[in-house]
């Protein structure tokens, strides 16, 4: 074996496959990702960012974005910043330089920084009083467009304590313009909380996205397009749409501007593409019917975009006219895209992960069928022995088609015991892809001897409007219905274990986890949950998206009708659970309360003997984002599923964090 494993986790170790490598949690914890690539006007370098985990046993700490660029020329990358995290990375225009946003330790707050593409000591160009947010360049390369708070003034009190008063005196972000060579700001008289903004060609509009405050469901729930003025910075039009607000462009010539946006406010999903006049008024929407997902966009010429899209679970990117007709450019059904860039020459820089690889930088050719892989971020992984991963396909109980991706053991003998990892939103899907992460088993599991199973159950994206609608009014329904039909096939079409079927997810995964734990407990020998939810009453009122849950969710008041949520509540069935259980929570979480996690595991608890474990983590919010906490959360989980869901609810050791490498 390449590694050698502490006595304390040599219960976790002896199941691994001493003639194989196979993934575990001190694997997953050093992944490196690459994140986003943008690629030169010229098509000559890429620049690209690269997420880099801190090692968990030395440091807590979120993981680090990390700055390189590739020279086509030179078929080579070079490493520009290393030292810090960077963000926005730009080309500055008509300069061969690259521009980023980044806090150093002298920095009071986030500033602009630019490096040239040949490398050197970055240089800090421009800061405000508080944190830029986000930026774009004038096409002279001479002024910018930035988003940033106001900056704080000094409410300095004698008192020594201060209460903080909820939801009250909230600050919007506000847009200004700035010369590089001038001191003076000018601030775009746009109403609200600005999200983004955006240079027209020429330079005589400015697109702005914002909404009405800076409450995170005001965000989701009510932001518009506005055109302003580069001169007046008056807003000149505004786009007449209103649903959640995705990426925007402008047209080469500047008189139209494409975004993704919802269909409507009912839409749980950013996945249409429209095109709006420069005068602004009604867009118009291009294949509305599409059974997919938009996911990024930009232009080809005047009359053609290029997009990403995902459909089901395969992505692809493609070219569509202004009359709505489309063109595959590039698919590979083994691949996830996660974004591009595109240069004069079309030429195309990507981002793409694998079921062998997580997230590379990939270049396709203009006219090219297939893409050069020019990154290899992780070569140790091809030491080691992957499960084969498939497409399924099956029939819910009402004839609808659902899709699904399985991880098949690495090593297999006899029936197989089968972890089902939901996902959350339940606006969301998964891709068959890279399916691995510290809360996702994936591989790790798979090389433990497990099946992992992931469905895109109805309300998932990738599949059309429609589609991703199919859940709303039935919390806890047909949905997760869907996912106790696709393991009923896995069981009768793929020798799964009917008495070794776990289940794990976060958000609304965590709510299906609860809810098969308790309300379908019999089906389920172990669970992990993950900031989920539980009380569907209380969780209304304690998340930071109440609007957002009743508009593309819920599509009732719960004071209408608290009997239903309560019936559709995981803690309504917690007397009859007997699937031992594995609560985690992020102390800080604003989206779902944590505690949700302390109803479901008081109400186990007390009215049950059924193991229940409530795990706490501070300083963590809506998922784990620091290294030690990733790890933790690992550990614990496939701990979770060794002890329950394997071994026959044998005695579980406490965790032992200070692994060497084995």
């Amino acid at each position: 074996m390449k590694r050698c494993i502490p006595l304390l986790l040599f219960f976790l170790a002896h199941t691994l496959f001493a003639q194989q490598n196979v993934l575990i949690p001190q694997d997953v914890a050093k992944l490196e990702i690459v994140t986003e690539a943008v690629i030169s006007p010229n098509g000559n370098h890429i620049a690209y960012q690269k997420l880099v985990p801190a090692a968990p046993t030395e440091e807590n700490a979120p993981a680090s974005m990390h700055l390189y660029i590739y020279d086509r020329d030179a078929k080579s990358s070079n490493a520009l910043v290393t030292d810090y995290s960077v963000s926005n990375i730009k080309f500055r225009p008509g300069k061969n330089t690259l521009t980023f946003a980044a806090k150093q330790e002298q920095d009071s707050a986030t500033a602009i920084y630019e490096i040239p593409v040949s490398g050197g000591a970055p240089t800090k160009i421009f800061e405000f009083g508080s944190a830029i947010a986000s930026f774009d360049w004038h096409s002279s390369g001479d002024k910018i467009a930035f988003v940033a708070y106001p900056v704080k003034e000094d409410t300095t009190s004698q008192l020594p304590y201060h209460p903080e008063i909820y939801e009250t005196d909230l600050k919007n972000a506000n847009a200004f313009v700035a010369e590089m060579n001038d001191p003076t700001l000018k601030k775009l008289e746009v109403d609200g909380h600005i999200t983004a903004v955006q240079w027209s060609p020429k330079g005589e509009m400015i697109a702005v996205s914002a909404a009405p405050s800076s409450l995170v469901d005001d965000f989701y729930t009510g932001q518009k397009l506005y055109l302003v003025d580069a001169n007046s910075l008056n807003v000149a039009a505004e786009v007449d749409h209103k649903a959640k607000m995705g990426q925007f462009k402008w047209s080469p010539d500047g008189n139209k501007i494409a975004f993704i946006a919802g269909e409507d406010e009912n839409d749980p999903i950013d996945g249409r593409i429209f095109i709006a006049e420069s005068t602004g008024g009604s867009p118009k929407i291009l294949q509305g019917d599409f059974k997919g997902k938009f996911e990024g966009l930009t232009w080809k010429d005047e009359k053609t975009l290029l997009y990403l899209a995902s459909e089901g679970v395969y992505s692809s990117l493609g070219s569509m006219g202004m009359d709505g007709k489309t063109k595959e450019l590039f698919k590979n059904q083994n691949m996830h895209i996660t974004g591009f860039s595109v240069a004069n020459d079309n030429s195309i820089a990507f981002t793409g992960n694998t079921a062998q690889h997580p997230g590379e930088l990939f270049f396709l050719k203009s006219g090219a069928k297939s893409a050069e892989r020019l990154t290899t971020s992780n070569p140790w992984l091809e030491e080691e022995t992957l499960g084969k991963q498939e497409v399924i396909t099956y029939k819910a109980e009402d004839g609808l088609e659902i899709q699904g991706i399985l991880i098949h053991p690495v090593t297999k003998s006899g029936k197989t015991p089968l972890i089902t990892v939901v996902h959350g939103g339940p606006e969301a899907h998964y891709s068959n892809g890279w399916l691995t992460s510290y809360s996702m088993p994936g591989q790790m599991g798979a090389g433990e001897g497990y099946a992992i199973f992931y469905p895109n159950y109805r309300g998932s994206t990738g599949r059309g409007v429609e589609f991703a609608k199919s859940s709303q009014g039935d919390p806890g329904g047909k949905e997760f219905d869907d996912i106790i039909h696709g393991i009923d096939h896995l069981i009768a079409d793929y020798g799964i274990d009917k008495d070794k079927v776990g289940v794990t997810g976060g958000s609304y995964g965590g709510y299906a986890t609860a809810w098969m734990s308790t309300r379908h407990t019999d089906r389920f020998a172990a669970g992990v949950m993950s900031v989920g939810i539980s009380n569907n009453i209380s969780k209304w009122g304690t998340s930071d998206i109440p609007e957002e849950m009743f508009l593309v969710h819920s599509r009732k008041r719960i004071w209408d009708d608290y009997q239903f949520f309560l019936e559709r509540s995981p803690i309504f069935y917690a007397d009859q659970a007997k699937t031992p259980l594995l609560i985690m929570h992020g102390k800080e979480d604003t989206r779902v309360d944590p505690g949700q996690s302390y109803e479901l595991y008081r109400h186990i608890k007390t009215r049950t003997d059924t193991p229940v474990r409530l795990v706490l983590y501070p300083g963590e919010g809506h998922g784990n984002r620091k290294s030690t906490a990733r790890y933790d959360f690992s550990l614990r989980m496939m701990r979770w599923f060794n002890t329950y869901l394997k071994n026959g609810n044998a005695e579980m050791p406490q965790p032992a964090l200070n692994l060497q490498s084995r």
